[in-house]
């Protein structure tokens, strides 16, 4: 597992689906860079059952991030075709219709590498014969990337743990006040709410009033 906080996020060319049916198939992060911060996501399978729950809840506050000029993408080990299938299925049916949020296919699992979630590895056998090792998916992993492609937040839960939309909006809304007001956000620090001087002083001053 690597740690990308810090560094570029890694880039790619692949197939996705976007606006819930469309099919291109050289998507890239990189259209981004400059412009638009970019929650990137990924998610084990499509017609599973945790999965749905996340992919509909980020639609759902899809408005909260595009007003912080934030794009959200998704990602799994399923081809496009997949994709495509998941999404103009009904909900009734097991299926995300709706969903307007681009959907990477990374049939190849090197994005998932890249980024470090895949749940395993490959492996050669005493006779030369390619294994995997693990889980051929990805974990549930979340980066945020800022405009100029850096990684600031990443979380990577198991693959039974659903994710908290929520926070990735927070942790949108603590970077954008740290850009602007050049504070640092502490513990449980909500939009709105007091942040902290980079300071010596001012953190022992905020911690005597809480």
């Amino acid at each position: 597992m690597s740690v990308l906080v810090g560094k570029k996020a890694p880039l790619f060319k692949a197939a996705a689906v976007i606006n819930g049916g469309e099919i291109v198939p050289d998507f890239s992060l990189e259209q981004f860079i400059g412009k638009k911060y970019v929650i990137f996501f990924f998610y084990p399978m499509d017609f599973t059952f945790v999965c749905p729950t996340e992919i509909i809840a980020f639609q759902d506050k899809i408005e909260e991030f595009e007003k912080r000029n934030v794009a959200v993408v998704g990602c799994s080990v399923d081809s496009q075709y997949t994709h495509w299938a998941w999404l103009n299925t009904e909900l009734k049916d097991g299926g995300i219709k709706g969903v307007k949020i681009p959907l990477v296919a990374d049939f190849s699992k090197t994005i998932s590498l890249n980024y470090g979630v895949l749940a395993g590895d490959f492996d050669y056998g005493e006779n030369g014969e390619m294994l995997f090792e693990g889980t051929p998916v990805a974990y549930r992993g979340l980066f945020l990337i800022d405009k100029l492609g850096i990684v600031r937040h990443q979380l990577v839960n198991d693959l039974p743990l659903g994710r908290n939309v929520n926070e990735a909006i927070r942790m949108v809304d603590a970077l954008h006040h740290y850009e602007e007001k050049g504070e640092v956000c502490p513990a449980n620090w909500e939009k709105g709410k007091k942040a902290i001087k980079d300071t010596h002083e001012s953190v022992s001053s905020y911690l005597a009033n809480h």
